[in-house]
């Protein structure tokens, strides 16, 4: 496999976020013969994966491995990458005789994804102990059955993994004890260990993914797993004395990666720049918006009649005025009202006709993803299974010292929502399914430049459309993206130390203590190279459209490009820059 840590991501944690449908026609086109060439191309890698890690094939829509679990023999990383291997031969020999322009591409980003993912696994088992944060991965992995947004009919499924992956069906060893054996038959000279601040937090959280997998079967009253759940019990508390007393004294006490390993995480996010020429444009960047914010401030304080004026005083005042926990939904469903007429009395995007979809996150969902994010409904099948705005109101893991204030007040609900629901990642996935693309650019190319850039270019959209403290919190997070886009190299480079990475956090974008030990422990153990997607993908979006904008002149129409652009998928945005300039301006030049 790709090692076991990053097989169980892959495997258990939701991989691609999604959205609702738009309302579908009575009858739906016909599928154009090149997607389905390139869908009987990607369907041999989806059943290839699947015989590793099914829970991320029944978790994208394929109902066929409900209920199925990873494989963690001794040899599946040897297999997986010997059948990568002879998989990307006969894709590459595609390549040589397919002749439409559109098989080429989705064969190239199948070659790309093998290749990757082949690399992942040569990398991670040379210098790596192959441990992984396993109750937290079966929490996600139930967590995927027991939703609003899977079918009825499908929840049952969750007793059949849960006893999987406890080994209550005879013949099934408990997947605690095959991840011990895998992290003892990992060992080797020179490999070092997870980060022992990654490892230690772990120990903390598994009573809270316990409790939250018991609370997932009461609330869907499923019945059939009590005895798979006493256990799941026994057995979780056993992997973190385990992980306490053989993982951690294996730990590494430096979070930094081998710079293989970081340069490859930057490439599968979809950054292709150097990593300090990025730091350079980030830095301008922080330098300009922290402007902007200093800018506003005192217009914020003369509108409320606040005495102090600067930057930080404002902010203060503006996280005072605090949600509380039983309103935050109702509130939040006012916003995303308010920008979805905003969106259209502005025509800045074609929106869906559904309901957007939110809740307030359970203890143990906001304990794996303190921060507010959007969660996935199926990507195949999907007969109107919808994704859902997932609000958190703290980390109920973190110390007194780790609190958080930085999402359940006002100023802060117009950028978020934005991001996350509509015109952000709800749209870009909504489309995407709407679209009918191929299974090759809904399933591989995800990358996070595309998707995240995205969805900071949706905060932008609507930002001159916001109350003036809306559009000080949304600078605030602009602020963060492109602290994130040279903090995470400079951490991860050792040009910079976690207390100086702290003091631009906190005292510069003015976020909380639990916000800002939550992004550091995101640059150098949680996802390393991640956090620069966002700022690197809205840049390209933004150049993307200033360059449209100047082509077209009086022809450039906001909603149509912005529609163009969702039509696209999550395909590199190189791609859909090339889309751009050889369709859209041709066609709205000539009236199209």
């Amino acid at each position: 496999m790709k090692t076991f840590a990053a097989a169980i991501a892959l495997a258990t944690a939701a991989a691609w976020p999604a959205a609702p449908l738009y309302a579908q026609e009575a009858e739906a086109p016909a599928t154009p013969d090149w997607i389905e060439t390139s869908n009987a191309y990607t369907q041999k890698l989806i059943d290839f994966e699947a015989g590793f890690y099914p829970e991320g094939a029944s978790q994208a829509g394929y109902e066929q491995y409900d209920g199925l679990t990873f494989d963690l023999s001794a040899d599946s990383t040897e297999r997986y990458v010997a059948g990568a291997r002879e998989l990307r031969a006969e894709f590459a020999a595609a390549m040589a005789t397919e002749t439409n322009p559109y098989v080429k591409q989705d064969l190239a980003i199948l070659i790309d994804s093998i290749d990757r993912s082949i690399l992942s696994s040569e990398l991670n088992e040379r210098m790596m102990l192959e441990w992984a944060e396993l109750p937290q991965s079966i929490f996600y992995s139930i967590g995927a059955m027991l939703s609003d947004q899977t079918a009825e009919n499908r929840r049952a499924s969750a007793v059949q993994l849960l006893r999987r992956y406890t080994g209550v069906p005879d013949g099934f060893e408990p997947y605690t004890e095959l991840a011990k054996a895998r992290f003892e038959e990992s060992r080797g000279d020179d490999k070092i260990g997870p980060y022992r601040v990654e490892v230690e937090e772990s120990i903390g959280k598994i009573p809270t993914f316990a409790a939250g997998i018991r609370e997932l079967f009461e609330k869907y009253d499923i019945d059939g797993a009590e005895e798979a759940l006493d256990a799941m019990d026994a057995q979780f508390a056993d992997y973190g004395e385990w992980t306490q007393e053989v993982v951690l004294p294996a730990a590494r006490d430096e979070a930094r990666l081998p710079e293989e390993l970081y340069a490859l995480n930057l490439r599968n996010v979809g950054i292709d720049m150097d990593p300090r020429e990025a730091m350079s444009r980030a830095r301008r960047g922080f330098y300009e918006i922290r402007a902007q914010m200093e800018a506003l401030a005192p217009q914020i304080a003369e509108k409320n009649g606040w005495e102090e004026t600067d930057m930080a005083s404002v902010m203060a005042r503006l996280k005072q005025q605090t949600i509380p926990n039983d309103e935050i939904e109702e509130f939040y469903r006012g916003v995303n009202r308010e920008l979805e007429a905003k969106i259209r009395a502005n025509d800045i995007v074609s929106l869906p006709d559904t309901e957007l979809q939110m809740r307030v996150a359970s203890q143990a969902e906001s304990a794996a993803q303190p921060a507010p994010h959007m969660r996935p409904p199926r990507l195949i099948g999907n007969t109107g299974e919808q994704g859902t705005f997932v609000l958190t109101v703290g980390n109920p893991t973190a110390s007194a010292d780790d609190v958080y204030d930085d999402f359940n007040h006002p100023a802060a609900s117009w950028t978020l929502s934005a991001h996350e629901a509509r015109p952000g990642h709800e749209m870009q996935f909504a489309a995407l399914v709407e679209q009918g693309v191929s299974l090759a650019r809904m399933l591989y190319a995800f990358n996070s430049v595309n998707v995240e850039g995205w969805a900071l270019y949706a905060e932008a959209e609507m930002l001159p459309h916001e109350p003036i403290e809306g559009q000080f919190i949304a600078q605030q997070f602009r602020l963060l993206r492109a602290a994130r886009a040279f903090l995470d190299p400079a951490l991860n480079l050792g040009l910079m130390t976690r207390e100086e990475a702290e003091r631009v956090l906190r005292e510069d974008a003015l976020f909380s203590p639990g916000m800002t030990k939550q992004e550091l422990d995101r640059y150098q153990f949680r996802m390393p190279g991640q956090a620069g997607s966002y700022y690197y993908g809205y840049r390209k979006l933004i150049d993307l459209r200033v360059e449209t904008e100047l082509a077209l002149g009086e022809d450039f129409e906001e909603k149509a490009f912005n529609d163009f652009l969702l039509s696209q998928g999550i395909i590199p945005l190189e791609l859909i820059a090339k889309a751009v300039r050889e369709e859209f301006i041709p066609a709205q030049r000539s009236g199209g």
